[in-house]
């Protein structure tokens, strides 16, 4: 090495289109807002958990083609055995599909290794953290995968057809952009807010009143009198103590001030701001001030339809595409059960049952499917004579 034993930067190459995503980025609010600080935002935890959990809890099937263009479940088929039972050794499908979603809706990606047998069936599907994979573009135009080791700091490449990739919207096809790192400014102001929150709750000596005597002190005085007075009552753990004044000494309290009203505003403001980026109905993070017993179904509705579809899609295009090769993409295809979702409330479904029934595009045994009801032998010929 040369005089003054300098050593070149390192750089990243750049066909290297997911290291820019992955750093924590400043914000001029002077806090760093990342995937792992961002979720101590309560908001952006719920927004996560409503959309991951909901998605992790539905019945993702493979469904077979029938000849006559009917389609059926088809549990023989190898696949449909890791995404709806068990993915891998240590989780249920739901803990998997859970944890995929969380970090799309965090990092922007989420990326499993597929494990298979020696006739290309799926047995096997591994997650992998994001802030450990590098995806590149290689010279030939293939994406190759870089997963590196968090503990040995080892790496170990995987080609396209080994991972399952689901991403966020993309600006290049490759990887997904992180709604936490295009929102970043904002969430550093909520990061701020908080943390300005939290600095005077420890604080608990806050301006909330005033010592008033008609003596006159001097600054050593002032200053015993200070530290006195922190000593026994600033801090969470001595608020509510007894005060006892000496001297002519009187205490007045204080109203909130208009910047703590403008603090308090910002606040539930910033819950607002938060649902738009993960575009979750406020009242589904238990901000229930728009909220009322008759938009509550409408409001579960609009969020299957408007915030679940797309991540929804996301998963069974992916998987389709990932783990299902082309001659099996003829036949068979993977779709997530919504019905529960969509159900409504109990009048709303009996009407909806009713006028199926009564046009003749909906069987009695049908419905009682359902409704998780038991087989009644017979019920749909029964139902024909009545209606003749």
């Amino acid at each position: 090495m040369k005089w003054p034993w300098t050593r070149k930067p390192e750089t990243r190459a750049e066909n290297d289109p997911s290291w820019a995503a992955l750093i924590p980025s400043g914000t001029t609010a002077g806090l760093p807002v990342s995937p792992g600080n961002a979720e101590t935002i309560s908001t952006v935890f719920s927004c996560v958990q409503s959309i991951a959990e909901t998605i992790g809890g539905l019945p993702l099937l493979v469904y077979r083609q029938e000849a006559n263009g009917d389609r059926a479940r088809a549990p023989d088929y190898p696949l449909y055995r890791v995404l709806h039972d068990q993915p891998n050794e240590r989780q249920t499908a739901l803990e998997f599909r859970e944890q995929l979603t969380a970090h799309v809706l965090l990092w922007g990606n989420a990326y499993a290794q597929i494990h298979a047998d020696a006739a290309g069936n799926v047995t096997g599907l591994e997650p992998i953290h994001p802030r450990n994979v590098t995806v590149l573009q290689l010279p030939s135009g293939r994406i190759r995968y870089d997963v590196a080791d968090p503990q040995t700091g080892q790496v170990r490449p995987l080609l396209a057809d080994e991972v399952l990739h689901l991403k966020d919207r993309t600006d290049n096809g490759i990887v997904g952009k992180s709604r936490i790192q295009v929102a970043r400014e904002m969430l550093g102001g909520v990061l701020a807010a908080q943390e300005h929150g939290n600095r005077a709750w420890a604080n608990g000596a806050r301006l909330s009143g005033v010592l008033q005597t008609p003596n006159v002190m001097t600054d050593d005085s002032i200053g015993r009198l200070a530290t006195s007075w922190n000593a026994q009552f600033s801090g969470t753990g001595n608020s509510g103590k007894t005060a006892i004044l000496e001297n002519g000494l009187t205490y007045q309290q204080l109203s909130m001030s208009n910047e703590d009203a403008q603090w308090l505003q910002s606040r539930q403001f910033s819950v607002e701001e938060v649902c738009r980026i993960f575009r979750v109905p406020p009242v589904l993070v238990a901000d229930l001030r728009h909220a009322n017993f008759s938009n509550s179904v409408e409001m579960n509705r609009w969020f299957v339809t408007h915030t679940l579809r797309r991540w929804l899609t996301m998963w069974e295009e992916g998987c389709e595409r990932a783990l299902l090769g082309p001659i099996a993409r003829t036949r068979y295809f993977i779709e997530h059960n919504t019905e529960g979702l969509l159900r409504g409330d109990p009048k709303g479904r009996a009407d909806f049952y009713k006028e199926g029934i009564g046009d003749g595009w909906l069987l009695r045994s049908e419905v009682r499917r359902l409704e998780n009801l038991p087989t009644i032998e017979g019920i749909d010929h029964d139902g024909q004579q009545e209606a003749a």
